[in-house]
């Protein structure tokens, strides 16, 4: 899957640092939920990895929200999906 996600954002014509820096979180978001497919997941799950961000981690807002980005981008642009 992450493929699928490479090609959509090169055909996109991001950048090379947007385009690992997205691989890394989407990748991260399927570890954390034990490599669930992410069309399998939703709301609660996408909380859950995000809050673990902010508490866990101890990352930034602006960490938190490069993360939520590549996730809008996931679902919109390579699944096709309400985000939800």
């Amino acid at each position: 899957m992450l493929e699928v996600v490479r090609a959509r954002i090169r055909l996109k014509h991001y950048s090379i640092r947007t385009e690992r820096a997205y691989l890394g979180w989407i990748r991260r978001y399927i570890i954390f939920h034990g490599k669930r497919h992410p069309r399998d997941m939703g709301k609660q799950e996408l909380e859950a990895f995000l809050s673990a961000l902010a508490v866990e981690r101890n990352v930034s807002a602006a960490t938190q929200r490069q993360a939520l980005s590549a996730l809008l981008f996931l679902y919109r642009d390579v699944l096709e999906l309400p985000f939800p």
